[in-house]
């Protein structure tokens, strides 16, 4: 571990819980919003617009935030590259935090008309422009305190965030369907997770407070070596790599979305659709394969550990693309078990393209530059992943009145990811310290000594 002094085990165990626990109340922040779109805002905000185009206006308020992601990446890469990890995950967590329960407090469509759903997309963008600066700090929080051979399984802490926040979100909207059922969670049940961000945030807070800096940032500092424009120099040096690294991120992020994004709990809930299974089922469903992703994502840090980040990838792109074809099937089979076992199955795939992303990442960008590389690459990946997957996919079922063309889609965009991933070199334990600066920028694309 190259840093400016020794890390010790306690301070590693230290980081990452403090990197799960922040980013798991990150992201059920995040997918809170997703489930209440894909649930209740096309009625609450946007009835006006007609039940099918009120769900289209809905999803596209959870897209529409991935567009203030970059904003976020280039803010917190920026600050997180010249002043360090740490103070960036603070800022990040405080504002996903006050916006989600905003959200919460927020008059609806029949209060205030008009000036309902613009609030609502104020507070969705602040909600990405937040999303946008945590990942990059917290993965490398993670990885830059880890061993050399366990910089998958300690990368994998802030991925696990990830599924724990949509568990979490997808629990607690359970729970309040069966506290507030029917018309009572239209009312009022839908507000409290929102509310319930407030004391999330605060446990975050304290937690985080009493993690020390990434030893490889203090090193950086320590020499005075931190740049003074990371982002021009992400992109005079290394403009390829960025976009290779975010296509390899679109095929999880689009898929992923599927859930995380609110579209199967819409499109299974939907009493006008071909399913109409209850609410709080699904609810619980979502929340189960939540667990299983979880597991997965775990497993296939671990794998990367052993094989390689790349070769991980490779068998999470096959076994995602293998999920994806019955999926739907499995959906539109109107039994909640069968509903479960298709999430489950697709979880296989997504955690074996995210649990090894933080220590792939990582490894492919140099020690000056890494944090706004890693930031944007993520950022602009969910753009073009996951951003609008849910409103795609809802319009190609209105336009089509099936979910083929969704399958459709979904597996030319994890073809997209499979074929960035055969781009690059594998990276698995290069140095990250300054003292190696020269080849870590050496290119990982395949073809291309220097980017």
């Amino acid at each position: 571990m190259e840093s400016g002094g020794p890390v010790t085990d306690r301070e590693r165990r230290r980081v990452v819980f403090a990197t799960v626990v922040g980013t798991t109340v990150e992201w059920y922040d995040f997918f809170v919003y997703a489930a209440a779109a894909g649930l209740v805002f096309g009625k609450l905000f946007f009835a006006p617009a007609g039940d099918g185009v009120a769900t289209i206006l809905s999803f596209l308020t959870v897209g529409l935030s991935f567009l203030f992601r970059p904003l976020g990446a280039f803010l917190a890469g920026h600050y997180g590259d010249k002043y360090g990890r740490r103070v960036v995950l603070m800022v990040t967590l405080v504002l996903m935090g006050a916006a989600t329960t905003l959200v919460g407090l927020l008059p609806t469509y029949s209060a205030i008309g008009v000036a309902a759903p613009i609030l609502l997309i104020l507070l969705r963008i602040l909600q990405g422009i937040s999303a946008g600066g945590e990942w990059g700090g917290a993965v490398l929080m993670a990885v830059e305190h880890a061993p050399e051979d366990k910089r998958g399984i300690f990368g994998a802490a802030p991925q696990v965030g990830v599924p724990l926040g949509l568990l979490l979100a997808s629990g607690v909207m359970a729970l309040m369907t069966i506290v507030a059922p029917g018309e009572a969670f239209e009312q009022w049940g839908w507000r409290v997770p929102f509310l319930l961000s407030i004391v999330l945030i605060l446990i975050g807070h304290y937690i985080r407070r009493r993690v020390e800096e990434s030893p490889v940032f203090l090193e950086i500092a320590e020499r005075k070596e931190q740049t003074k424009t990371p982002i021009v120099e992400l992109f005079r040096h290394h403009w390829k790599l960025v976009i290779v690294a975010a296509l390899v991120f679109a095929g999880n992020s689009a898929v992923g979305y599927m859930t995380t994004g609110g579209y199967i709990q819409n499109y299974a809930t939907n009493p006008s659709g071909p399913v109409g299974l209850d609410r709080g089922p699904v609810l619980w469903a979502v929340a189960g394969s939540a667990l299983s992703w979880m597991i997965f994502t775990w497993l296939g840090a671990w794998v990367s550990d052993r094989v390689g980040r790349r070769t991980a990838y490779l068998i999470g792109w096959v076994l995602l693309l293998a999920a994806l074809i019955p999926l739907f099937t499995l959906v539109e089979a109107g039994n909640i078990w069968v509903l479960l076992l298709g999430l489950v199955l697709l979880t296989v795939g997504l955690g074996f393209t995210y649990g090894p992303q933080a220590a792939l990442y990582a490894e492919l960008f140099p020690a000056s530059v890494r944090f706004s590389g890693v930031s944007i690459s993520y950022a602009i990946g969910a753009i073009v992943g996951g951003a609008f997957a849910p409103m795609i996919a809802a319009a190609l079922v209105r336009a089509t009145g099936s979910t083929t063309a969704v399958t459709v889609y979904l597996a030319v965009v994890v073809l997209l990811s499979l074929t960035a991933t055969l781009l690059l070199r594998d990276r698995s334990g290069i140095p990250l310290g300054p003292d190696h600066e020269h080849t870590q920028s050496v290119s990982p694309i395949r073809g291309l000594a220097q980017v």
